[in-house]
């Protein structure tokens, strides 16, 4: 049975939130999960998704401050996913193949005694999700939008007003603008022997290549330019890199339709994964990783009874889930949906190993 969290919200704070769905304007409420009861702040979270009928939500602990460790958790509705599961499919995939990445789990939410559905629970990526990991404390930077895609040149194909566009620093301890801004200098400016030397000083490059293999594998179109995290390691000295918001994936893309197991190619995209690609030794690198991934965890064999457990944890709830938007059946059929697309994806980028 999914763990039930309860929230209490004063209705006229829950009405101004509903009135103004745009505002980061935290809310006092109180959060109870069994008899253990938490005094919390609670706003919307995500962009296009708070047009949905079924919010998400960002949560913050402020009394006790930690919850399990965590001071922050993200309440995602999964709106547009038929089967529910595409997010922590891939977050689970990715913590599989060696990328950190964020714990997720699913649970029942109340608001006001009124019941609204299954959500996934998501770790926020912070200092305490790296000290519960046992993980050196460091810099977090999130990538906001596709302006964060490691160029010169914006979205638009545009010069950059500003060189660290598409970023937002979280934590800022250690100077970490002017070692991104060192990063991105590193990957526009330099020619290729000299790239390589200085590259491996400030990125963990074998980590980018395991992140950008799980990214390629699950086809996440937006993941390459938006939708992760880098954490500047304070022992290493390096860059790291996570997922993030990831339902968009499995053969169906962020709106929930179904798309073409070739959208994106084996090599992936971006300006610093096309520089990597340009020097053998990484070649190489990401090939035997690509060849391991293919091989052990992005295998039919090996996700079907993943994706059966998930079904099974989520099938009670289906049918008492207002807000799920899809019918019973096309939530039955998305494990094979998912499947089908597992089988095809991997044929397309074996066949695709020749020409790289």
């Amino acid at each position: 049975m999914l763990l039930t969290y309860r929230i209490f919200v004063n209705p006229k704070l829950l009405l101004e939130m509903k009135r103004d769905i745009w505002s980061d304007n935290y809310q006092p409420a109180s959060l109870w999960i069994d008899d253990k009861k938490y005094e919390i702040d609670i706003f919307y979270r995500g962009n296009s998704v708070r047009k949905h009928k079924k919010k998400s939500y960002h949560i913050i602990f402020s009394k006790p401050f930690f919850m399990e460790g965590q001071h922050e958790i993200h309440l995602n509705a999964e709106y547009n996913d038929p089967s529910l599961m595409r997010n922590k499919l891939s977050f689970d995939f990715f913590s599989e193949i060696g990328v950190v990445s964020p714990q997720a789990n699913y649970v029942r939410l109340y608001i006001n005694g009124v019941y609204q559905g299954v959500y996934l629970q998501l770790d926020s990526f912070d200092q305490y999700f790296l000290k519960r990991r046992g993980i050196p404390e460091g810099d977090i930077v999130y990538a906001d939008d596709n302006d964060a895609n490691f160029s010169l040149l914006s979205e638009e194909n545009e010069k950059k007003m500003e060189l660290l566009q598409g970023y937002t620093i979280k934590y800022d301890s250690d100077d970490v603008r002017e070692c991104l801004y060192h990063l991105l200098v590193i990957i526009n400016t330099l020619p290729d022997h000299k790239f390589q030397e200085q590259i491996q000083e400030i990125l963990d490059v074998n980590k980018y290549l395991k992140w950008l293999a799980g990214a390629v594998c699950v086809q996440n179109y937006d993941g390459f330019t938006q939708n992760y995290a880098l954490y500047f390691n304070s022992k290493s000295k390096k860059f790291e890199i996570t997922p993030w918001d990831y339902d968009g994936t499995w053969g169906r893309d962020r709106h929930g339709k179904e798309y073409e197991h070739d959208y994106i190619p084996l090599e992936g995209y971006n300006t610093l994964t096309a520089r990597l690609h340009r020097i053998l030794e990484f070649r190489a690198s990401y090939k035997q990783i690509m060849h391991d991934v293919l091989h052990n965890q992005f295998t039919v064999a090996h996700q079907t009874p993943i994706i059966e457990a998930n079904f099974q944890e989520l099938l009670p709830y289906i049918n008492k889930d207002r807000y799920y938007r899809y019918e019973e059946d096309t939530f039955r059929i998305e494990p094979s949906v998912i499947l089908k697309f597992i089988e095809q994806r991997k044929k397309f980028l074996v066949s695709e190993w020749d020409k790289y």
